[in-house]
Parts: C-alpha cells; sequence; structure tokens
C-alpha cells in the first residue's frame, strides 16, 4: 500500500474513533484503536521525512548565499537516510498476531523422568524471562512428576500494557514451539552417562472470545478428581475437567482450580487459542502451500534447539545459533537466541516484500 493511502486511512481512523457511536461496538472500537496504534509511527516517520526533506531544499538555497548552510544540508540529509531506512523497517508486512498474549504449552517426551525434570527447567526459563520482560504470567494447568518436573504445564504469558504496537508477547515467543532436546547426565543416571531426552513446547496466541466461535454442540465435557504428583489424589470432589471439541478432536484438560466452573472456564480459554491458531495455520496452508520462511514455518515435530549442559552450550538448529551461556539461559537470559529468530524472520519478511 502506498504511503499516501495509509495517510488517507490514518485520517478516517481518527474521524471514526472521535465519533462516540463507534464506541457504541466495543470490538469495533477495539480493532480501530488497534489499527490506528498500529499506523501513528507510520505516519510519524512519514511526516518527520517530508518536514526533513523540505529544511534540506531550504538548506541548498541559503547555500548558495551562506556557506554555513551547506553543512547543515549535509547533515540533514544524513538524517533523511535514517528516516527512510526506518520507514522501510516500519513499512515491512507484520504478523498479525504480534500485539497478542501467548498460551505456552511445556510437555514431556522422549526420556521418561528426565525429560520431565527438563520441561521443569523450560518452565521455570520461561517464566523467568517473562519476569524479566515485565509480563504477567498465570499456571491454568499442570500435571507434575514423581521427581518434581512437569510432565505437562500450560501457562498463559500476558503482556501488561504500554508495550509499542507489534512488540507483544507473541513476536517474542512466537519461535519457541517445537522439540527442544537437552544433553546431559541425569540424576538418576548412577554411572555418569550422558543422556539425550526431548521435551516438547506449543505456543499459540490466546484469541478472544470474539475471534473464536465455539458451539455447545460441538462439545464432549467430561469431569473427573484431580490428582497430584505420582497420581496423589488432591480433591474428592469431581472439580477437574477435560473438555474434548468434536469436530477438530482437540483435547484440553484443566485440574488447577478448585472449581469445576474455574476449571471449565481456564480449559475453554486454552481451546479458543488452540482452535485460532489452528484455523490461521490452515488458512495460511491454504494460501500458500508451501512457506519462504524456515522459522516461521517449523515443523513442530521437528528439533529446534539443543540444551548441552557438559559444554555450557544452546544450539539453535533454525538460524545457526550458538552460544556458551546456558546456565545464563535457563536463568531466564533468552534475549540473544530470541533476538536471533527475531532478526532471521524481520530479513525475510524484508526480502518478501522487495519482490
Amino acid at each position: 500500500m502506498k504511503l499516501d493511502d495509509l495517510l488517507g486511512e490514518y485520517y478516517e481512523l481518527e474521524q471514526q474513533l472521535a465519533d462516540p457511536a463507534v464506541h457504541a461496538d466495543q470490538a469495533q472500537a477495539r480493532n480501530l484503536a488497534k489499527r490506528y496504534s498500529q499506523l501513528t509511527p507510520v505516519i510519524a516517520a512519514y511526516r518527520e521525512l517530508n518536514q526533513v526533506e523540505s529544511d534540506i531544499e531550504a538548506a541548498q538555497e541559503l547555500a548558495a548565499e551562506d556557506p554555513s548552510f551547506a553543512d547543515e544540508a549535509k547533515q540533514l540529509s544524513a538524517q533523511r537516510e535514517e528516516l527512510v531506512e526506518r520507514l522501510r523497517m516500519l513499512l515491512i508486512p507484520r504478523d498479525p498476531n504480534d500485539d497478542k498474549d501467548v498460551i505456552l504449552e511445556v510437555k514431556a517426551g522422549e526420556g521418561g523422568e528426565e525429560s520431565a525434570l527438563f520441561a521443569g527447567d523450560l518452565v521455570r526459563m520461561y517464566l523467568r524471562y517473562a519476569e524479566r520482560q515485565g509480563w504477567k504470567t498465570e499456571i491454568i494447568s499442570a500435571t507434575h512428576s514423581d521427581l518434581g518436573g512437569y510432565k505437562d504445564v500450560t501457562i498463559a504469558v500476558k503482556n501488561r500494557g504500554g508495550t509499542d504496537p507489534g512488540q507483544g508477547v507473541w513476536r517474542q515467543l512466537k519461535f519457541e514451539g517445537g522439540v527442544h532436546r537437552v544433553q546431559r547426565v541425569p540424576v538418576t543416571e548412577s554411572q555418569g552417562r550422558i543422556h539425550t531426552s526431548a521435551v516438547g513446547v506449543l505456543v499459540v496466541p490466546e484469541a478472544e472470545e470474539i475471534e473464536v466461535e465455539i458451539n455447545d454442540s460441538d462439545l464432549r465435557i467430561d469431569v473427573y478428581r484431580s490428582s497430584g504428583p505420582g497420581g496423589q489424589s488432591v480433591n474428592t470432589t469431581d472439580s477437574a475437567v477435560r473438555i474434548t471439541h468434536l469436530p477438530t478432536g482437540i483435547v484440553v484438560s484443566c485440574q488447577n482450580e478448585k472449581s469445576q466452573l474455574q476449571n471449565r472456564e481456564q480449559a475453554l480459554r486454552v481451546l479458543r487459542a488452540r482452535l485460532l491458531a489452528e484455523a490461521q495455520a490452515a488458512a495460511e496452508a491454504e494460501a500458500q502451500a508451501e512457506r519462504r520462511s524456515q522459522v516461521r514455518t517449523v515443523d513442530r515435530s521437528e528439533r529446534v534447539r539443543t540444551y548441552n549442559f557438559p559444554e555450557n552450550r544452546i544450539s539453535d538448529h533454525r538460524v545457526g545459533y550458538k552460544a556458551y551461556n546456558l546456565d545464563q539461559v535457563l536463568d531466564g537470559e533468552l534475549g540473544g537466541v530470541i533476538q536471533a529468530l527475531v532478526d532471521a524472520d524481520t530479513k525475510e519478511r524484508l526480502e518478501a516484500a522487495q519482490q
């Protein structure tokens, strides 16, 4: 879309948002405000660029009479190049989910108890990273293993507000989905041999109720008693809830809350996120049979990252990232590897936009 068209859309959005009648429909007002906030940095850069170009023209005219204006014209020209680059980056096609919060699921895989223990390490890593980012986390559902790890855990990660457009939780965590492999000596290993285990991570954007319609007739809801580590019963009433979405076969369980109603709402929350992710994946697959970006299209079943404890090394196999600060990464310092993935995605989107 041309910049003049974006400017026209921006002015139209301003008029719509100033109309009290628009705010009678909160969903519409929220969508208009979201689009307005997305366009605001683009229009600001566009206006600043126009002003700088006008100043350059004036300085060049005055330089004929006063040579000192020639230096000012050079400085303004350098500023113009910076603005052109900033505007170019702002106009890169964005992932429409980048502003969204996420539902993050961690599931133990191959490796038995050691896999469950490493799942616990990953959960702590993500919780600490979220804390560093100022995000809010909420454990929706968790099943513990006998040694204190996790068989599976579901976490909601939410931005507290104030984030720039396109810089939400999804933008930073969306590449975490896939198989995470760990190489270390398990606590259960008596001979000191290094074992390889795997943990699955699924990240989906959290859906609002208005985005996904769920018919009660499409749901099978089962209730059962909650259980703790090792299968120990922790509740004498049938408060745990398992919801099966019959059209897709998606199954979601929740037992963390004390009441059946609360568990039902939490399970529906996860179900909405999964259905949204599935619908978006189907639409993308239909529009583009073979996706271009390795980063954005990694198969959930493929190994995406290796955590090597003997070498204190972390390797992301999608972008060739490697660092020897595994201890710091597991303490929540994920910035380096996440930035490498974001940069690779940005580069791919920029190249696609130029074709």
